[in-house]
C-alpha cells in the first residue's frame, strides 16, 4: 500500500460516530483523536486493499454486490448447518481462519491488488474508514461507561432494565433456531452499511414516524 501522510485513513463502519471531540488536551481532544486514527491506520496498513474492496461491497457500489454478499453468507451458513460442528470445533476453525488471514493477507494483497497504484481518493477513503472505526470504538466505550454509571447512580433501574432485556433475548432465542437467528443477525449487520448508504433505512424510519404521528393525531381527535 502506498504511504500517505497521517491524514490518510479509512471507514468500514457506516454508522454515525459519537459527538464531536472536545477542544483541549483530554482523551476527546482533536490531537488524541488524530493520534488514534493514525495508529489504527498503521495497524491496518497491510489490509488496506482488502478493506477498500470490502468497503465497496458493503456500500453496494455495484448492483450485483448485495446478492453476491448474501449468496456467500448463505453458503457459509448452509455449510455450518450441513457439517453441524460442535461449539469447540466451530470456534477453533473460526480462529484458525482468522490466523491464516492475518498471516496471508498482508503478504498477498499487494501482489493481487497492486499497492503502487493507489490514488489520492483511495488514500482519503482509507483515512475516512479508520476515522469512522475510531468513532465507533469510542461510542461503544461511551455506552459501556454510561451503563456502569447507571449501575452506580440508579442500581434498581439498572438491574430491572438488564433483567427485562436479557429475558426478552432469552425468549427470542427459545423461539428461533440459534443458527437461523445468527444468520439473520449477520445478514443484517452486513447489509446495514449499504441500506444506510442508499437511504433505505432513513426512508422506512421516516415512513414509520409519519404513521405513528398519524395514529397519535387520530387518538387526540377522538379524545377531543
Amino acid at each position: 500500500m502506498a504511504e500517505g501522510d497521517n491524514n490518510s485513513v479509512y471507514q468500514l463502519v457506516s454508522a454515525a460516530g459519537p459527538a464531536a471531540p472536545r477542544v483541549g488536551g483530554g482523551a476527546g481532544s482533536p490531537r488524541v483523536w488524530a493520534a488514534e486514527t493514525a495508529s489504527l491506520e498503521e495497524q491496518l496498513q497491510g489490509w488496506g486493499e482488502v478493506i477498500l474492496m470490502t468497503d465497496k461491497v458493503l456500500r453496494w457500489e455495484r448492483a450485483w454486490f448485495p446478492p453476491a454478499l448474501m449468496s456467500v453468507v448463505s453458503f457459509c451458513f448452509l455449510m455450518i448447518y450441513y457439517l453441524d460442528p460442535s461449539v469447540l470445533s466451530g470456534v477453533s476453525c473460526f480462529v484458525m481462519f482468522i490466523c491464516l488471514a492475518d498471516y496471508l493477507v498482508p503478504a498477498l494483497a499487494p501482489r493481487i491488488f497492486g499497492s503502487n497504484k493507489w490514488t489520492t481518493e483511495q488514500q482519503q477513503r482509507f483515512h475516512e474508514i479508520c476515522s469512522n472505526l475510531v468513532k465507533s470504538r469510542r461510542r461503544i466505550v461511551g455506552w459501556w461507561k454510561r451503563l456502569f454509571a447507571l449501575k452506580e447512580e440508579k442500581p434498581k433501574m439498572y438491574f430491572m432494565t438488564m433483567l427485562c432485556s436479557l429475558a426478552v433475548v432469552a425468549w427470542i432465542g427459545q423461539q428461533v433456531h440459534n443458527l437461523f437467528l445468527t444468520y439473520l443477525i449477520v445478514s443484517f449487520l452486513l447489509l446495514f452499511p449499504g441500506l444506510n448508504q442508499h437511504g433505505i433505512i432513513t426512508k422506512y424510519v421516516g415512513m414509520a414516524k409519519r404513521e405513528v404521528n398519524k395514529l397519535l393525531k387520530h387518538k387526540e381527535k377522538k379524545n377531543e
